[in-house]
């Protein structure tokens, strides 16, 4: 049997919504781009969304739009996908880490506050990372955000349906979405920006557009003839209407695939909390977990808490775990990787792998399992009956 780590959910409506796209003979941003930034508005509970290219021209589009630029400092959890980072580093801006809590593989807030003293004053946004869709402690950050006047951006890559306290994710700052493959829905690649203010709603927009004043299709709608004004230097950070139709359709099916990925992972929890070298997702109290990723931790059963010197031992064991599944037809992944162990990160900043210790460890002994809506009993099964197979040896 072969189990893949995730696979999109897409039918013939989607097929069928972008042949119409062809046929109109529109392809580039238009109306389902605006139908589809309307939905993710609605959805997620904001005045304004912005579709783009991805989610990281989503950070980039929104940092730029708040004037972060060089000699300016974001903080962002070291444990996260290096495209948060990279992000701030196309502004100029320098990236602050902050360790994670292993528990939730988050930022861990009460860094925060000691990381924004340590700046001299430079601090100019907190970058919280919902990762693999449960969301940061906001109530933490939005506190500090207030008490040092700072921006909220929040990466909600892979927080479509997220909640923090029945609130959604990407409402609290400045949101930015992902519609990556690997994501609950996906459009391929694309992003969306999400705020309920109209300064910078606009702001993105014109960006995304290369700087200019009217859209094609707000010129196209007017019978324009002549090419618009261009007050800022923008990007080309533009979706197409057929990435938008696609969108439309996944936003239709968002709630039954966000249920059909609870289910999975409720299964996963069930059946693996007792394995002890195997540390299952945690999820507070009053969070809404969307599994973007069911992400696991290897752990030694004989002690209580990872041991930086047991690091090397553990990580050669989830290696070959991940190695024996796949041999077996079973698709494994690390979570994500911790950003300040990657090669440029490390030499610009002269950052060592331990400084950030809980991120380390995760980037080491993160686990990803299968999950996908469309998983069959019998697929899940298999993977389950595997990994009891395996017993624990260092």
């Amino acid at each position: 049997m072969k189990v893949p780590i995730t696979r999109p959910y897409i039918g013939e409506e989607e097929k069928n919504a972008v042949a119409e796209v062809l046929d109109s003979g529109w392809l580039v941003q238009g109306i389902r781009v605006d139908e589809f930034e309307e939905m993710v508005g609605q959805y997620v509970g904001t005045k304004f969304a912005k579709a783009c290219t991805s989610c990281t021209t989503a950070l980039h589009l929104a940092l730029m739009a708040l004037g972060i630029g060089k000699g300016d400092e974001v903080i962002l959890p070291s444990f996260t996908y290096v495209a948060s980072a990279n992000a701030i580093e196309y502004t100029g801006a320098t990236p602050m880490f902050v360790d994670i809590d292993l528990a939730t593989f988050n930022m861990d807030v009460n860094k925060i506050e000691e990381c924004i003293e340590r700046s001299c004053g430079s601090v100019r946004v907190l970058m919280p990372v919902h990762l693999f869709g449960l969301c940061a402690d906001m109530d933490v950050v939005m506190e500090l955000a207030t008490k040092y006047r700072l921006h909220v951006v929040e990466d909600a890559a892979c927080a479509m349906g997220s909640l923090y306290k029945s609130q959604h994710a990407g409402t609290f700052g400045v949101g930015c979405f992902s519609y990556h493959a690997r994501k609950p829905i996906t459009t391929g690649e694309g992003g969306m920006i999400t705020t309920d203010d109209e300064q910078i709603a606009m702001k993105v927009q014109s960006l995304r557009d290369h700087g200019a004043a009217v859209s094609d299709l707000a010129r196209h709608g007017k019978g324009g003839y002549v090419l618009p004004a261009f007050e800022v230097c923008g990007y080309n950070y533009r979706l197409t209407d057929i990435q938008g139709s696609i969108g439309v359709e996944q936003m239709k099916k968002l709630p039954w695939i966000l249920k059909r990925r609870a289910e999975r992972a409720k299964r996963y929890d069930e059946a693996l909390r007792n394995i002890e070298w195997l540390k299952i997702p945690y999820v507070p109290h009053g969070y809404t977990h969307t599994y973007q990723s069911y992400v696991t931790l290897i752990r030694n059963p004989k002690s209580k808490k990872i041991d930086l010197n047991e690091v090397t031992n553990l990580n050669k064991f989830r290696n070959k775990i991940m190695a024996e599944l796949e041999e077996k037809g079973i698709a494994t992944r690390q979570g994500t990787h911790a950003v300040h162990t990657l090669g440029y990160y490390k030499r610009k900043y002269g950052i060592k792998e331990t400084d950030y210790p809980n991120s380390f460890i995760a980037d080491r002994l993160s686990m990803t399992l299968p999950l996908y809506p469309q998983m069959t009993d019998d697929e899940q099964e298999y993977v389950i009956e595997k990994i009891k197979d395996i017993k624990f040896h260092i």
